[in-house]
């Protein structure tokens, strides 16, 4: 049952399955307030909390699905000193992940901004566990560098790519010409935002794609009509049940081990924003369950 606005909620989903213990839970929530290389509007920091607690006022099942009775557990959210640069926030997301594949958990990570998703990628990486990247995202973010930084949010599918894992994009729609090459070079498959608005193609990912997929969703890979509490919001995304039905047919037959929801930045008084990506984290958790 949905609680009051004003009660602050400190795990995901809690108001309708009490917190799982680690060792218990099929589900490990991992909140990660990193913000450092955010180019436009700012705020990532927020969205973790922001979306925790608006799970608060969602209801226990999803399309009949109910994630929560397998058990969720919550992280405490990721915490480093001021001055940690990107590097340390990587290794202590992998650290986070590790900890919950250590579990035989599946985790869903809530950025924060987009670079989170290396930190995940590399403790899959690391855990020998093969599988496919499904990039949901208005940008590209196969930037080599930006601002200087080969870390950042811009950059964060090249270095996933550069880990051999084979990704697939949707959405996009705004993206350098160095990434344009970057994709045909190295045949990243991608289904630009324009190309998803009538019928979908028969056939979405490559044949030899992984059946062991991770999804990766930034929020403004939906439309700002749906999503503008995020810092580069783009017209001509994606609508709800749009991302949804692409969510459902790209991972029938496959097996979801990971997820992440990344870059929302709420903004007061949008509250509809923080609850659509909280709706968001829980049909992830939905499309994870065994």
């Amino acid at each position: 049952m949905a609680q009051p606005a004003n009660t602050r909620i400190k795990a995901f989903l809690e108001t309708e399955y009490p917190p799982a213990r680690a060792g218990r839970a099929i589900f490990h929530v991992i909140p990660v307030p990193m913000e450092l290389s955010v180019s436009y509007g700012r705020g990532t920091a927020r969205g973790p909390q922001a979306i925790i607690e608006a799970s608060g006022q969602l209801e226990a099942h999803d399309r009949g699905v109910a994630p929560g009775a397998l058990g969720i557990h919550t992280q405490p959210s990721v915490r480093l000193p001021k001055r940690a640069d990107a590097a340390a926030w990587i290794d202590a997301i992998k650290a986070r992940v590790a900890r919950a594949l250590a579990a035989n958990a599946r985790p869903l990570v809530l950025g924060g901004e987009h670079t989170v998703t290396l930190g995940a990628a590399r403790a899959f990486k690391a855990a020998g566990i093969q599988m496919g990247f499904l990039h949901f995202d208005a940008h590209a973010d196969l930037r080599d560098t930006y601002e200087d930084s080969p870390l950042s949010h811009a950059c964060v599918m090249r270095r996933v790519a550069e880990l051999g894992f084979p990704v697939v994009q949707f959405g996009t729609r705004a993206y350098s010409l160095d990434e344009a090459a970057y994709r045909r070079k190295h045949g990243i498959a991608f289904f630009d935002a324009d190309a998803l608005q009538g019928p979908l193609p028969r056939r979405l990912l490559p044949a030899d794609f992984p059946r062991n997929v991770y999804i990766t969703f930034d929020v403004d890979g939906l439309d700002p009509s749906q999503m503008p509490a995020t810092g580069t919001p783009v017209a001509g995304g994606l609508f709800w049940h749009q991302a949804m039905c692409l969510l459902d047919l790209l991972t029938r037959g496959r097996r979801v081990v990971g997820a992440d929801v990344v870059e929302l930045a709420p903004v007061p008084g949008l509250t509809f924003a923080d609850f659509t990506a909280a709706q968001l984290a829980h049909r992830l958790l939905s499309l994870m369950v065994p």
